[in-house]
């Protein structure tokens, strides 16, 4: 999906677009002269965005992905560095959501996430909080942060561990180098490899397979695991039977038990 555009047509487009199919949101970082690197601009903009795709209740998903031939570069440094101050970054503007979700708020939406191309340190802590991540084969990634003389600050020291075990996180994160969509695969960062022509359309047909489900159900699916991974199984498995009779109770679980009877597909309606 490269574009050609002059520096200057570039600047005048959002760094990042945003367009609704269907209950899918779809979120594309565009700033491709840069590869994607993001600056403020580019960091607040996704912001907005997740907030529309979190507070949206005709959203029932998320396909996040980028314009061009790389996912992205990293952070554009010498821009983001401005905003750091005695607290750290701040880049959140009034009514955005962390895409990275470190401030304590959790994202109640799925987003499948389609990456190509080169994706560097913000991009791999996206893939983490992402839900199913969708790889080309010539994807290359990397948490160099080290290599920069400053550490993961997205989400990576925590949520590597946790995906890929203790050593193949080290492994990446201490020595800042930079590994292909086979060893991604390997470890579990990224679900499937294909094709880079195949990336976008495997994950749309994703993103709209999961909004063609009970959007309470697959929300409710969602918290549960999240939950277990913040607080463990059994604070989980405590909320296992309360939920099941609060989803009984919807017009989507009589919708699904009809499509059951009926051996046909539900529409569901969020309800």
């Amino acid at each position: 999906m490269a574009t050609a555009l002059d520096p200057a047509t570039a600047d005048a487009e959002p760094r990042v677009t945003v367009e609704k199919d269907g209950h899918v949101l779809l979120i594309g970082l565009n700033r491709v002269l840069k590869r994607n690197a993001a600056d403020l601009r580019m960091l607040r903009e996704l912001s907005l965005a997740y907030a529309r795709l979190e507070d949206d209740p005709d959203i029932w998903a998320g396909l996040l992905f980028a314009h061009g031939d790389h996912f992205t570069a990293g952070l554009d440094l010498g821009d983001v560095a401005t905003a750091v101050g005695p607290e750290g970054l701040d880049f959140l503007p009034e009514g955005g959501f962390d895409p990275w979700q470190t401030d304590g708020r959790q994202l109640t939406k799925p987003v499948v996430m389609a990456v190509q191309g080169t994706c560097l340190t913000l991009g791999v802590e996206l893939a983490l909080v992402s839900d199913i991540v969708i790889a080309g084969r010539q994807t290359r990634f990397g948490q160099i942060e080290v290599r920069r003389g400053i550490l993961p600050f997205g989400g990576a020291t925590t949520r590597l561990p946790a995906r890929v075990g203790w050593g193949n996180a080290m492994r990446w994160m201490l020595t800042g180098e930079t590994f292909d969509s086979a060893e991604a695969l390997r470890i579990g960062l990224v679900q499937e490899v294909v094709f880079n022509a195949q990336v976008y359309n495997r994950a749309y047909d994703l993103a709209q397979r999961i909004a063609q489900q009970a959007p309470l159900a697959v929300q409710a699916t969602l918290a549960n695991a999240k939950l277990a991974v913040r607080e463990g199984a059994e604070a989980a498995h405590a909320r296992l039977q309360p939920e099941l009779v609060r989803l009984m109770a919807t017009d989507d679980s009589r919708l699904g038990m009809q499509s059951f009877e009926q051996r046909g597909d539900a529409t569901f309606t969020g309800h």
